[in-house]
Parts: structure tokens; sequence; C-alpha cells
């Protein structure tokens, strides 16, 4: 049996990112193979241990000090898994880490786990330095980081071909062994129905209608370029709404009104975050159209989510953006009134156009992005 140790997510089953919904994703396709035995590391405030799709989860109790408590978090997971490994005498363990926040430390531990037999294989996400939430001095320490990560590292596991291009390029003297394996996405419908109590109900809340909006999910983070789709939006002569469901930081939020003005256009909707993935799918299905601006990262979760359930989708002309939709959506740059020609073009496409494009993402999506294609990709790296 091979046992493969997870690092770096907040845990699993009910957090709701990127890397907690590919954990869930792997651990419930890999439940029933019995030569692959997951140990999932579990942000937490107590300690203690529970089974979940077969995996092993162990709950690591974080204080509560601010922005350092995510590399305490995973220092503290690698301590448990070496002594874990030790105890139960495991061979020839993976520690898979997530993420990289811990680079000064990479070296002693894979020091310590190559003496018990391991290797250490890390996901290095996307330009995590890159991102303007950081000041500059905790960007330069995200470079670094994950500079000493990719050093200290036996395998490197890309979920874009282009972070997999960066890797090899940025950091060849280390020789990086790479493999691309892409995030996934649920290739299928929303169980609810077009009258379901929960849909009609929060469309009433929001006093919005199905196809009569724009929609945008995602991180309220400069990265993902709210700014510029907000101004282009407002520059559009659209009749429908921007539907933005994002987790609202006020101080960000203000920024925004007197950069753009945004309160003074009614189309222009903050509506909160949908944690009901059900109702979320079924939100992106009515969508007349889905606006995508992330520029900083990997492949994206939620691109590929609407990828998979919105027919029409606006992206930004990035190449992880590109990477993902091909010819099966329409793209923008950050130029002025680029992307307020396109919302202009996009309201008149022919509906025959709309639902070529809708069936092409979808393709892609089946093709390419499916869980289960993913989880069969895990399974033979991990054996082999």
């Amino acid at each position: 049996m091979q046992n493969v140790f997870i690092v770096g997510s907040k845990g699993i089953p009910g957090a709701y990112g990127g890397y907690e919904t590919f954990v869930d994703k792997l651990t419930e396709y890999h439940q029933y193979k019995l030569n692959l035995k997951y140990h999932v590391a579990c942000k937490s405030f107590e300690k203690g241990e529970f089974e979940y799709h077969n995996a092993r989860c162990f709950q690591i109790k974080v204080p509560r000090i601010g922005p350092v408590q995510a590399i305490y978090y995973d220092l503290s997971a690698l301590i448990n898994c070496c002594a874990y490994i030790k105890a139960n005498q495991i061979k020839n363990p993976i520690i898979y880490i997530l993420a990289c926040r811990i680079g000064p430390f990479t070296g002693y531990f894979q020091r310590e786990i190559h003496k018990l037999g391991g290797k250490i294989y890390i996901n290095p996400d996307g330009h995590e330095w890159l991102r303007a939430k950081w000041s500059r001095p905790v960007r330069k320490y995200w470079k670094v980081s994950e500079q000493l990560m990719v050093k200290h590292s036996d395998f490197i596991i890309c979920d874009s071909k282009n972070i997999e291009k960066y890797i090899k390029e940025s950091y060849q003297q280390y020789k990086p062994s790479t493999a691309y394996i892409a995030y996934g996405a649920e290739n299928r419908r929303s169980i609810l129905s077009d009258d379901d109590v929960r849909l009609l109900e929060w469309y009433k809340e929001k006093q919005i209608s199905p196809k009569s909006y724009y929609l945008v999910v995602g991180r309220f983070v400069p990265e993902n370029n709210y700014e510029t789709m907000i101004r282009e939006f407002m520059r559009s002569k659209s009749k429908r709404d921007f539907i933005l469901v994002t987790n609202i930081s006020s101080r960000f939020l203000e920024k925004l009104k007197s950069k753009t003005s945004l309160d003074k256009d009614p189309r222009i909707k903050f509506v909160g975050t949908v944690y009901d993935q059900e109702l979320l799918m079924k939100i992106r299905e009515n969508a007349y159209g889905y606006l995508h601006g992330h520029e900083v990262g990997g492949t994206n979760p939620s691109l590929l989510e609407a990828l998979s359930s919105t027919d029409l989708n606006l992206l930004l002309n990035v190449g992880f953006n590109k990477e993902c939709g091909e010819d099966s959506a329409l793209y923008w740059d950050k130029k002025d009134f680029s992307l307020a020609h396109l919302i202009d073009k996009a309201d008149n496409l022919p509906r025959g156009q709309i639902e070529k494009l809708g069936a092409k993402a979808k393709k892609r999506v089946a093709d390419l992005y499916n869980w289960e294609l993913i989880a069969n990709m895990y399974e033979r790296i991990f054996l082999n």
C-alpha cells in the first residue's frame, strides 16, 4: 500500500477552497482503492482524528496568530506526519505539500523524510508572489519560499501547463522533475430544477431573473481585476445586470467605489457568497454570460466551473485562461473599451452561436478536466 500524506489544504470535509475541493474529490474517487491510503491534515482549533472517504484525517490545532498561522499549520502538520511515519514504520511514504509557504524549512524536512524512506512532492499553485494583496516584503518571501521548495522537493505536480513551463524555466538550475495534472470540475447539471424554492427565493431577494445577468464568482482581490470588469461593464450599453458573487471586503469596495462610482450604476450588484454548491451551479447555468478576470494562478476552479455550466464565457486573455478555454470562449484585455465592446457584442450574439460555444466548453471540461480523469492521473503518479 502507498501511503500519501497531504499537507496544505484547510482540510476535509466542508471547506470550499480550490485545494479543499481537490482533496475532497481525490479521496472520494480513491476511497475504495486498496493500494492507496491518504492521511489528510485538517486545520482546527482542537486535536483529533476521524475517517472521511476512507482517508485518515488528522486535526492540527492552530492558534489565532494572524497571517503566519498558515506557516505554523504546515510546519505542525509535517512534524505530525514524520512522527506518525516513524511510529507506524510506514515504508516509502509520499508527503504531498500544497502551496509554497514553507520554503525556508523544506530542506530540513526533506532530509528528515528521506531518512524515513519517503519523498516530498509539492504543488506550487500559482504566482502567489504576484498577488497585489501582499506587501513587498511578503511578496519577496513568497518568491524565495517557492524557490526553496522547488529546490528541496523530489517531484512537482503543476495544475497548469503554463505553471509547469514557468517552474522548469525559472529553476532549471535544480533540474526539477515535474508533471502536469490539471484541477478538475463537475461535468453535470445542477440537481436543482428551474422552479426550486431555494433558487426562486434567491432570485427574488437579489431582484434578478434567469438570463438577465452577467456573472462573476471569485475572491474579492485586486488581481482578479474587479476594477477593470466593473469600469468596462459600466461603459457597455448592456441592459443586463452584473452580478458579483464574492466575499466583500469593505476597504477594497470603498476603493472601487471611489475609482469607478459603481454605486451610481444600478446594474452592478454585489450579492455576497453562495456556499450551497448546487444553487451556485444553477446560478451559473442561468447566467447570460460569465466574466473572468483572474490573471494570477494556475488552472482556476471558478473558471472550470463556469466552462462546465455557463454557455457564454468572456475571459481575460492571459495564458492560464486561454489554456482552459481555447476556442470555447471569447477574450478581452485590460485596454480601455476592450471588455465594454465585447459585452456589447456578446449581448447581440445569435442564440445558436452561444449554444455552440457552450457545447465546446462543456466538451473541453468533459475531455480534459473531469475529476475521474484527474484522480486516475494522480493514482498513476503516486503508484509509480
